[in-house]
């Protein structure tokens, strides 16, 4: 019973969460803001805004593929985003431009997960590995050691968290401030940032779920030992 209530929560959590993001996208993406302005242009404005001039603002392909690349100081917009002039394509757009403000204000949780990166991928490769081996072999040596490479994988996804609230949150901000969406605009606005940012919460919540597994396997082994 243990098991089915687990591969339940780890597959219909995400899947119901994913869903729910494209639903609320698609019904935003249908409403036009009343600045008139694309995705594109609106990063454009708020970037110069913020003295940010430097910052490129580029078209980049697939669906809700948006990010800033805080190597070459780039916001990436998907096509809907780019050319679109919705609430919703806005709303992306500025929340990419909240990550570029953070790069700019040397926001402590950003610099960190970017320090994190080459662990966590690392951690990320390599810990099922570690762990299928351990497993494998019932050894409780190797399941501590693919615990600890998950948890970096964990940690970055923890640290992800707040980095995201917070963009959404300069997001929001901005767009009013400086006319992007009207006030009674800001409750659609923000409905989209706040689906997007569910994904992310699910994600880190499904990856503690499967940390606590192998960790509760870990002592498991442990104590059939003793």
């Amino acid at each position: 019973m243990g098991f089915i209530v687990y591969f339940i929560i780890i597959m219909a959590v995400p899947l119901l969460v994913q869903l729910y993001l494209k639903k609320t996208y698609a019904k935003f993406l249908k409403v036009p803001a009343s600045s008139g302005l694309t995705g594109a242009e609106a990063a454009r404005k708020v970037l110069d805004e913020n003295g940010l001039y430097h910052v490129a603002v580029e078209h980049v392909q697939g669906k809700l593929s948006d990010h800033y690349d805080p190597r070459d100081k780039t916001v990436r917009l998907s096509t809907d985003n780019y050319y679109g002039t919705s609430v919703a394509s806005i709303s992306v757009g500025i929340h990419e431009v909240g990550h570029a403000i953070q790069d700019q204000v040397d926001y402590g949780p950003l610099r960190l997960r970017h320090s994190l990166v080459p662990v966590a991928n690392f951690g990320s490769s390599m810990s099922w590995i570690v762990l299928l081996a351990g497993m494998l072999l019932t050894s409780a040596n190797l399941i501590l050691v693919g615990i600890f490479l998950m948890a970096a994988a964990v940690l970055f996804q923890v640290v992800t968290l707040p980095v995201e609230f917070n963009a959404s949150s300069r997001a929001l901000t901005q767009m009013v401030g400086s006319g992007l969406i009207r006030n009674d605009e800001e409750g659609g606005a923000r409905k989209v940032l706040n689906a997007a940012a569910l994904t992310y919460v699910a994600a880190t919540l499904i990856a503690i779920i499967e940390l606590l597994r192998f960790v509760l396997m870990f002592f498991g082994m442990q104590s059939e030992e003793d």
